[in-house]
């Protein structure tokens, strides 16, 4: 099959590679903006960082629709096969009306030049589809990835808090089974396959047909939430000439809990995430909070940020914290590999050619033990790590001896790193302060972090060497 079906406009879209100008890596904001109805988009960053091309996707989830908001300008067309796509222009009842989203921002006044309005109409108005009950603090994180440059919050934080304090029944409520029964009639079994002379793009639906696939491509990119490959195409304009979309493989998207640790499949969302750690992994649901936007968070998966190994990853430092290990499976086999062994140098990992992984095991922490994560960045929201960390602390309650330690390091090196040798002075050690200090010395040291755009090299051998301070501090 090499044709990708979605709903749009209560219809079914069909887009047949071999007869469009478009190909499997044209974004949707691209394929969007190309029609005469759906001019509200906007590409302002095109790397996912303003909110502006912000639109809405919706999935079956027990016979229900399921709304999340997305970045338009990172995802490619096949990604939303077999999904409904909602832009602000659909959000009118027909006959002219507003939906009670836009009403709120029109009575609000929170709308000034309007370029970035449609994107906070999309973000509000998922914000107003989900179960949950709405408060100011997640107001502000289904915004944190839409940017306002006439800095209109406030009118928009009061719209979303009157409209989605009353939600009523809308037009989707309405329409909910009608879009049902066509998501149902879109083949979700059959690989799609898009070959060319310069391309070859293959969406499987199943983890036995993506491993088949990867051991006939080895080179193919492994593409799942597409928050970083996006990246090579809109802004690099590279062809990615053989990929493997692997974002609808359902057995990569289980979270299981065993009395051991957390089990959690390879295509679960950063939001996923998030939602699922709230009371059994604080630490990880707290870094997660501040982990890029809810569109991002929306799209992202743990696979991909960890398989990406990027030295700036924010989940990684926790993770290495956590002792997490990775399941990573071609045809033939399985491995386990602990993520401190899995990450080689700078963005290359201990994965082979044929491999892709599966899962993430988070273990749960000991008794006695104390871990935290820290970001240090620019802004709260929506910012990349200068300094990023994951803490782990095994202490004898009755003497205070440190048993075991771990200190890794996010933006300090080629990798996410452990300080090793800080961590063998401080273990056998009594947690005190004059010993951190003597760690602080021997940390400032161990790493030669680069210099670039977002901090000196200074600045990050003082901010780890700080972090370790503020963590004897929360824990003496």
């Amino acid at each position: 099959m090499n044709k990708v079906s979605f709903v749009l406009d209560d219809e079914i879209k069909v887009i047949d590679f071999s007869q469009t100008p478009f190909s499997p890596t044209t974004t949707v904001l691209k394929y969007l903006r190309s029609l005469t109805s759906h001019k509200g988009v906007k590409e302002g960053c095109g790397e996912g960082d303003c909110g502006a091309c912000t639109v809405v996707i919706a999935e079956p989830d027990n016979n229900k629709l399921h709304y999340r908001t997305v970045d338009s300008c990172l995802i490619f067309l096949p990604m939303i096969h077999g999904k409904q796509l909602i832009t602000v222009e659909n959000l009118s009842d027909g006959y002219g009306g507003l939906h009670p989203v836009q009403q709120a921002m029109v009575d609000a006044y929170a709308s000034q030049c309007g370029y970035c309005t449609p994107g906070f109409v999309m973000s509000l108005f998922a914000l107003y589809k989900s179960p949950e009950k709405v408060n100011r603090e997640n107001i502000l994180d289904a915004i944190s990835g839409n940017l306002c440059r006439c800095t209109g919050y406030q009118p928009i934080i009061e719209a979303a808090e009157k409209v989605c304090r009353k939600r009523k029944d809308d037009i989707f409520s309405t329409k909910e089974k009608q879009s049902l029964r066509l998501l149902k009639q879109i083949n979700k079994t059959e690989t799609i396959s898009f070959i060319t002379n310069n391309q070859k793009y293959f969406k499987p639906f199943s983890l036995n047909e993506a491993l088949l696939l990867k051991s006939k491509y080895p080179e193919a990119i492994i593409v799942s939430g597409n928050t970083d490959n996006g990246l090579r195409v809109n802004k690099k304009h590279e062809l990615l000439q053989e990929i493997i979309d692997i974002s609808d493989v359902q057995e990569l998207k289980n979270i299981t809990e065993t009395k051991e640790n957390l089990s959690v499949g390879a295509g679960v969302t950063m939001e996923q995430l998030k939602q699922a750690t709230a009371s059994c992994f604080p630490a990880l649901h707290k870094m997660l909070t501040v982990f890029g936007s809810k569109q991002i968070r929306n799209m992202a998966t743990i696979g991909g940020n960890i398989g990406s190994a990027s030295p700036i990853g924010d989940s990684l430092p926790l993770l290495m914290a956590y002792d997490a290990v990775m399941a990573v499976c071609n045809q033939n086999e399985s491995r386990v590999i602990k993520l401190c062994d899995f990450i080689k140098s700078y963005r290359k990992t201990d994965l082979r050619k044929d491999e892709i992984i599966c899962s993430v095991g988070i273990p749960f922490p000991k008794k006695n033990q104390i871990i935290r994560s820290y970001k240090i960045s620019k802004r709260k929201d929506l910012d990349i790590s200068t300094c990023s960390a994951g803490f782990m602390l095994d202490i004898d309650q009755k003497n205070r001896k440190i048993k075991n330690m771990v200190l890794a390091f996010g933006g300090m090196a080629a990798t996410t790193k452990r300080a090793v040798e800080t961590e063998e002075f401080l273990i056998g050690k009594i947690w005190r302060k004059a010993i951190v200090e003597k760690a602080s010395t021997i940390l400032y040291n161990e790493f030669s972090p680069l210099s670039d755009a977002r901090s000196g090299e200074e600045f990050r051998r003082l901010a780890a060497r700080n972090l370790l301070f503020k963590f004897y501090k929360e824990t003496s």
